[in-house]
């Protein structure tokens, strides 16, 4: 073959490769009028009587055995076409009823939860899609029986970004999900705005669903849920945190131990305020933190992990009660940071033991363990389970150092 046939064949073929590019299309799109976009996700356990409500839509009724476990029932927020709000005119809230025109909420029953969405994908004309699903609510009931299902359904679906919340709620999953919150017109963005803004003021670490799945999946921690409660006037309060010990709940805090657990991690912005009494209830203060820092030391004591605990917390004197306390006074100041080292120390201490009865390390100290004393762990732990056990034999030593840095302002 001549030099001229070859560079005329290679024109052709440079040629053609441009068409060929010019006719590619997307093969799997989807278009957006053909979804059912799910913003939001409820489950709750279900009653036996709830299987009358099961269509046969995964096996036909008494034609095969069912599994064991209790049924579930799901509930999905899917957005309606044209209804949310796109810019800031139209991010406001609106009155009662309002949610009900910008979401749709449908609930089936199943043996696990793909079998529930299955059947809910039989019931809408759309396909369900879940790359916008913002926020999973689980109820306590359900939490304490496992998650094994529902952590390996979402994990396994690749349209469930990791920035999603995961919740437990007190009471029913779905109430959440049928809530009308004044201040927003989809329900499901009000719930993941009070976590996010939480965040945002000191009130709550970041636990998105993906870091909730990693912690959950190393040998020296465990994983923990915000543990949620709707109100009255249908707005949510964050009561404290879901600890889980595996895939199961097996306790809870209060509101102000989420700041115990904020303190230990040393994770700011600090967010949150304390009553310290001086000479009773007339001569009380306020202090709001202002920001926190702490050091874990880790010493193995006959056979057994030490683990000390520095935390520093620089708060500012937020309030006075009574016209007694001079707040000029530097004795005064300093009695006041005494007294809420004392407190400190030991609300960290008592928090620390309940996780330890528990059998639940939400902080990491196993993989303190395991970073550090490598030797140790591998000789004397090995093992999850083994680690849960020996985290009730730890010690800690916790020291709390507060700084008065500001005492507000002064009137003429």
């Amino acid at each position: 073959m001549t030099t001229d046939r070859i560079l005329k064949l290679g024109r052709r073929l440079i040629v053609a490769s441009f068409f060929v590019i010019a006719l590619t299309g997307c093969w799997d799109r989807l278009e957006i009028e053909e979804r059912a976009v799910v913003l939001g996700v409820s489950i709750d356990t279900a009653s036996p009587e709830a299987e009358a409500e099961e269509d046969e839509v995964s096996h036909l009724q008494g034609s095969q055995p069912v599994p064991s476990k209790d049924m579930v029932r799901v509930a999905v927020q899917i957005a309606l076409p044209g209804r949310i709000p796109l810019g800031p005119g139209e991010s406001g809230g609106g009155g009662k009823g309002s949610a009900g025109q910008t979401v749709w909420v449908v609930d089936v029953v199943g043996h696990s939860v793909d079998d529930a969405i299955m059947n809910l994908q039989q019931q809408i004309s759309s396909r369900l899609f879940f790359g916008h699903l913002r926020v999973i609510v689980v109820s306590e009931q359900l939490a304490k029986k496992g998650l094994e299902n529902v952590n390996d359904y979402f994990r396994r679906n690749s349209e469930v970004r990791r920035m999603a919340w995961m919740m437990v709620s007190k009471g029913s999953a779905k109430d959440l999900m049928v809530a009308a919150p004044k201040l927003e017109r989809v329900p499901t963005l009000y719930l993941m705005s009070t976590l996010d803004e939480g965040i945002r003021m000191g009130k709550f670490p970041k636990d998105y669903i993906g870091i909730f799945w990693s912690n959950s999946s190393k040998k020296g921690q465990e994983g923990f849920l915000p543990y949620v409660e709707i109100k009255k006037e249908q707005n949510v309060e964050v009561k404290g945190l879901a600890f889980f010990r595996g895939s199961k709940m097996v306790g809870k805090s209060n509101p102000l131990q989420i700041a115990g657990y904020l303190g230990v991690k040393g994770i700011n912005p600090a967010g949150y305020r304390v009553f310290v009494k001086l000479d009773g209830a007339p001569s009380t203060v306020m202090t709001a933190a202002a920001h926190r820092s702490s050091k874990i030391g880790l010493r193995i004591r006959n056979g057994i992990p030490v683990f000390s605990i520095q935390i520093a917390i620089d708060v500012n004197l937020e309030e006075k009660m009574g016209d007694k306390i001079h707040i000029n006074d530097p004795k005064t100041l300093r009695r006041i940071e005494l007294l809420q080292q004392e407190g400190s120390d030991k609300s960290y201490k008592e928090f620390l033991e309940m996780t330890q009865k528990l059998g639940s390390d939400i902080f990491g100290f196993g993989e303190i363990v395991r970073s550090k004393q490598p030797a140790f762990w591998n000789r004397h732990v090995k093992s999850k389970e083994r680690w849960q056990e020996m985290y009730k034999e730890v010690e800690f030593e916790v020291s709390t150092s507060i700084k008065i840095r500001r005492i507000g302002m002064k009137g003429k």
